[in-house]
């Protein structure tokens, strides 16, 4: 038996990782508690597994005492111990060999036992830690079962589940379906490392572009920040290390093609990609995008925003069950009113008619009193004290 056991030891250092010493003293530990109960035996003991020699021997420890011994099992007389041995003081353990005969069997067992258990362990550890540093990362799962509230999706070594508020509402999944998925978490439970995986964290969103984009992967182009409602729209704002590199454009690929691949792998999410500004004026104006904007009034105390928009772009502006405005503030983190230029007009805090510029900051002292057009003759504002204002048709069709 200790020829097998030292090879299945010294098998599983290699292929597991486990140390033959930590078995060895595992096993040990096991026979222990298998002796006192095979055995009714409650008295102290230790037992030496000797894998050189193939030998195993259980001895039991008495303590030396110079009183009256109160349990034979624990403790024995100083006179006693002399007996065994002349060197004994009061306090030495004195060790005895107590192996039963038919021990062998109940170690075999025991050692197996032990052995098993360990490399159920042993894996379950590694598993943990191969997915412990894979949290907040993308990986590809194929779809295997179905509960009341779960989705389990196989990763390989692991079963990770996919809550049904992880999910994307349109989205429907099938058995055998290969799908990706985003590591939130994972724990260690009694049954073995448990990893828990969304489809609709920002996160997702995120490593797409990072596998998809070269040059966000590369760090030339930043994500700043997500605004996501999953399965319908998202936002995201970017910027650019390299003023060479349109980060928008970089994102967005030849004829679409890069944001295109991300939308049909979340089954038609639409993603709206914005340049990111560090002047709230302009990423603000950025992240209501498609819509066209004024003006944009900042308060900085309560990191609150009044946002212009022509009246015929108001619905534009706010979006689908206010949607887009919705998207817009998550994505900047300031709070957006949006008001249409009449409504503006008439509680007197838009006097202004020029649009804001995305590609540079518009001081409110450097605003203008009207738009100005070619077909007018206006090319500085120092012509516009001879327009009449109320004569020109702000939104007059170019055709």
């Amino acid at each position: 038996m200790s020829s097998d056991l030292l090879d299945a030891l010294t098998a599983l250092e290699k292929q597991k990782g486990i140390s033959r010493e930590v078995l060895v003293d595992a096993i040990e530990a096991a026979l222990v508690t298998a002796y006192k109960r095979n055995f009714n035996q409650a008295q102290n003991v230790r037992v030496d597994l000797n894998l050189g020699v193939g030998t195993i021997k259980v001895f039991s420890r008495k303590d030396v005492i110079a009183e009256e011994v109160e349990d034979e099992r624990l403790q024995i007389s100083m006179e006693d111990a002399l007996l065994i041995n002349p060197a004994y003081e009061v306090g030495d353990i004195v060790e005895q060999e107590v192996t039963p005969r038919d021990f062998g069997r109940i170690a075999a067992q025991t050692a197996k036992q032990v052995v098993t258990q360990r490399v159920r362990e042993a894996e379950r550890g590694l598993i943990y830690e191969e997915y412990i540093d894979r949290e907040d990362d993308i990986v590809n799962g194929i779809v295997e079962r179905f509960d009341a509230r779960n989705l389990y999706v196989g990763l390989g070594k692991v079963e990770a589940v996919l809550p049904m508020t992880e999910q994307i509402a349109s989205e429907t999944y099938n058995p055998h379906d290969r799908i990706k998925v985003y590591i939130t978490k994972v724990e260690r439970t009694s049954r073995g490392p448990q990893v828990f995986v969304s489809r609709t964290h920002p996160g997702l969103l995120r490593r797409l572009f990072e596998m998809e984009v070269p040059e966000i992967f590369e760090g030339i182009v930043e994500i700043k920040s997500i605004a996501r409602e999953a399965g319908d729209r998202s936002k995201i704002s970017v910027h650019s290390t390299n003023d060479e590199v349109d980060p928008v454009g970089s994102c967005v690929g030849a004829r679409g093609a890069r944001v295109q691949s991300i939308s049909n792998e979340l089954h038609g999410e639409k993603v709206d990609i914005v340049e990111w500004s560090e002047d709230p004026m302009i990423f603000v104006a950025n992240a209501l995008s498609p819509s066209k904007v004024l003006d944009v009034q900042v308060k900085e105390e309560d990191r609150s925003t009044t946002v212009i928009v022509p009246d015929y772009q108001l619905s534009l502006a706010i979006g689908k069950r206010g949607q887009n405005a919705r998207l817009a503030a998550k994505l900047t983190g300031w709070k957006i009113d949006i008001k249409s230029e009449t409504d503006a007009r008439e509680l007197g805090i838009f006097p202004g008619l020029v649009e804001i510029q995305e590609e540079k900051s518009v001081e409110e002292s450097e605003l203008v009193d009207v738009y100005t057009d070619d077909e007018l003759g206006l090319t500085t504002s120092d012509d516009a004290e001879e327009v009449d204002t109320e004569s020109i048709d702000l939104y007059q069709d170019e055709n």
